[in-house]
C-alpha cells in the first residue's frame, strides 16, 4: 500500500537486469530505470506492457493510475478499483462462475424483500464485473455461462427500473432477451418473455402483455421451468383487464398445473422463481378485475398466509386489491381506510411506483368523503381529483 510504482517495479524486477526487463517490455532500458527512480510517470500502456513481463497480476497497472498528490485513502480506493478491475477481466475459474451464480441468484432473491433503490446501485456494481468479463476471451462453455448471468442480470434491472416507474426498463428487456437468445437457453428466454410481459401489463399494454405471455409458455414448450409458471398468471390478469373471464380462468388453470409441474428448488421467493403465494396473489388480482370478491378474497387470504413479511410489495399489492374488493361491494368508506392503511404502513423507500399507481386507482373508485381525502392526502394528490378513463382496461393496467 505503501510503494509507489517506482519501488514495487524494482521489487519485482529482482534479480533480472534493467536491460533484461526493458525488452521483455519492449522499452529502452533508460525509461525502466527513470520509473523506478521515480523520474517518470508510467503510462498506463507501460505500465501493462511492464506488469505482463514481471508477471505482476494487474499491480503495476493498478499503481500507474495512483496519483503522487492523492491522499493515502483515495490512492487505496484507486488501488483498489485498479487491483479489481485487472483481477475481473482475467479468465473466470470455476469457482469465480460459481460466485457469479450465486451473486445472480442473491439478487434475485433480494428483490423480495429489499427496496429498488437500495438494489440498485448493487446491481449496477455487478454488472460492471460482468461486462468486463465478457469483454475477455473464454471457452465456449464459459462465455455462455456469462452471456447467462448477463440475460439474469438484465431482467433484474428491467424489473428495478420497471418498479421505481422508470421507462429505460424497456431497453434492458431487449438487451436480455438479446443475451438468452445467444446462449440458446430455452428456460432463460421463457423467463425473460414472461417477465417482459409483466412490463406490458404495468404499462396498460393489455393485447401486449397477453401476445408475451403466450409466448414466453410457447418457448417453455414441455420444459418445467419458471417462465411458464409466471406467464400463465400474467395471461390472466391481462384477460381480467380486458373483460375476458373464460380465458382468464382458463389462464389461471394452466398457472395451477405449471406451478405444480416446477422443480421445487425454483419454488422460492426469488424473481427467478415462482411460489404458490405469489399464484394466489395473481389468482387473486385476476378475480378482483373481473368483479368476483368472493373467489378473490379466498385467494388474497392465502396468499397473506403464505407470504413472509418481509415480502413487503407483494403483501402491500395484495391488501391493496383487498380494498378495490371493499370498493366494489360498495364499502367505500372502508375501502379508502384500508388503502391508506396499507400506504402509510410502507416505509418511503418502499412506496414504490407500482404501489402508489395500485393505491390511487383505489382512490379514483370512492367519491370524495372524509376517508377519501386522507388517502389523497397520503398520495398527494388533489382533493376532487377524478380520473374519467379509469373504467378503461389501458388505465387500469398501469396500476
Amino acid at each position: 500500500m505503501t510503494e509507489s510504482f517506482g519501488q514495487v517495479l524494482r521489487r519485482l524486477r529482482g534479480g533480472r537486469s534493467v536491460r533484461d526487463v526493458a525488452r521483455l517490455a519492449s522499452c529502452g532500458k533508460s525509461h525502466v530505470s527513470d520509473l523506478e527512480l521515480g523520474k517518470r510517470r508510467p503510462t498506463r500502456d507501460m505500465a501493462a506492457a511492464l506488469d505482463a513481463a514481471l508477471g505482476a497480476r494487474g499491480e503495476l497497472i493498478a499503481l500507474a493510475e495512483v496519483r503522487p498528490d492523492q491522499d493515502p485513502l483515495a490512492q487505496a480506493d484507486t488501488l483498489q478499483r485498479g487491483l479489481h478491475e485487472t483481477l475481473t477481466a482475467g479468465m473466470p475459474t470455476d469457482a469465480g462462475l460459481d460466485e457469479i451464480e450465486w451473486t445472480v441468484a442473491r439478487h434475485g432473491r433480494a428483490t423480495r424483500y429489499r427496496s429498488e433503490r437500495e438494489l440498485l446501485p448493487e446491481l449496477l456494481a455487478d454488472f460492471g464485473d460482468l461486462r468486463l468479463m465478457l469483454a475477455g476471451r473464454q471457452s465456449a462453455r464459459v462465455r455462455r455461462q456469462l452471456t447467462i448471468a448477463v440475460a439474469r442480470m438484465s431482467g433484474l434491472m428491467a424489473l428495478t427500473l420497471l418498479k421505481l416507474g422508470d421507462n429505460r426498463s424497456r431497453a434492458w428487456w431487449r438487451t436480455g432477451r438479446q443475451a438468452a437468445a445467444s446462449a440458446e437457453d430455452r428456460a432463460t428466454i421463457s423467463w425473460m418473455y414472461a417477465q417482459e410481459a409483466y412490463q406490458r401489463y404495468y404499462g396498460g399494454d393489455m393485447e401486449g402483455a397477453v401476445e408475451l405471455a403466450v409466448r414466453a409458455q410457447h418457448l417453455a414448450g414441455g420444459l418445467p421451468c419458471a417462465g411458464q409458471a409466471l406467464a400463465a398468471p400474467l395471461e390472466a390478469r391481462a384477460h381480467a383487464l380486458l373483460g375476458r373471464a373464460e380465458e382468464a380462468a382458463a389462464a389461471l388453470a394452466v398457472a395451477e398445473k405449471a406451478l405444480e409441474r416446477l422443480p421445487a428448488e425454483e419454488q422460492i421467493g426469488s424473481a427467478f422463481g415462482y411460489s404458490e403465494s405469489q399464484l394466489r396473489f395473481h389468482a387473486g388480482n385476476a378475480w378482483t378485475h373481473l368483479g368476483v370478491t368472493g373467489r378473490a378474497r379466498e385467494q388474497q387470504a392465502r396468499a397473506l398466509d403464505l407470504y413472509p413479511a418481509s415480502d413487503r410489495t407483494d403483501r402491500s399489492l395484495i391488501r391493496l386489491d383487498q380494498a378495490m374488493c371493499l370498493a366494489l361491494d360498495g364499502d367505500l368508506p372502508a375501502a379508502a381506510v384500508h388503502a391508506t392503511k396499507t400506504v402509510v404502513d410502507l416505509a418511503p423507500e418502499h412506496r414504490s411506483a407500482l404501489i402508489i399507481y395500485r393505491a390511487r386507482e383505489v382512490a379514483t373508485r370512492v367519491p370524495e368523503m372524509r376517508e377519501v381525502r386522507v388517502l389523497r392526502e397520503v398520495l398527494a394528490l388533489p382533493t376532487g381529483e377524478r380520473d374519467s378513463g379509469a373504467d378503461q382496461p389501458g388505465d387500469r393496467g398501469r396500476h
